[in-house]
């Protein structure tokens, strides 16, 4: 497939901006989700219905989040992050998804 070179210069503007669309979206429904789950703890440790120390939080935060680092660390390489279109693009995805 030949792409014309009138439209060719739109493929490497147009991709960073939607994939930083995408990004922008998926971020801020993750932490709409975080926030959601984080009250529902803080709702039940407060009726009693689960017991959580701090303990526990930081002994279960220092097993998971070198691994949650690591992925994301491997996953930033393949980010167009430096591009002003993915910029523009996430802040369009957090701002209005």
């Amino acid at each position: 497939m030949v792409i014309p070179a009138e439209v060719a210069w739109l493929i490497p503007t147009v991709l960073p901006l939607v994939i930083g669309l995408l990004v922008g979206l998926i971020v801020k429904k993750t932490f709409k989700l975080l926030i959601v789950i984080a009250v529902l703890l803080a709702v039940l440790v407060t009726i009693g219905a689960i017991s959580l120390t701090f303990q526990d939080v930081y002994s279960r935060a220092l097993e998971i989040l070198p691994k949650l680092i690591q992925t994301g660390r491997s996953e930033l390489d393949v980010l167009p992050y430096s591009s002003l279109g993915f910029l523009i693009g996430l802040g369009l995805g957090l701002w209005k998804g």
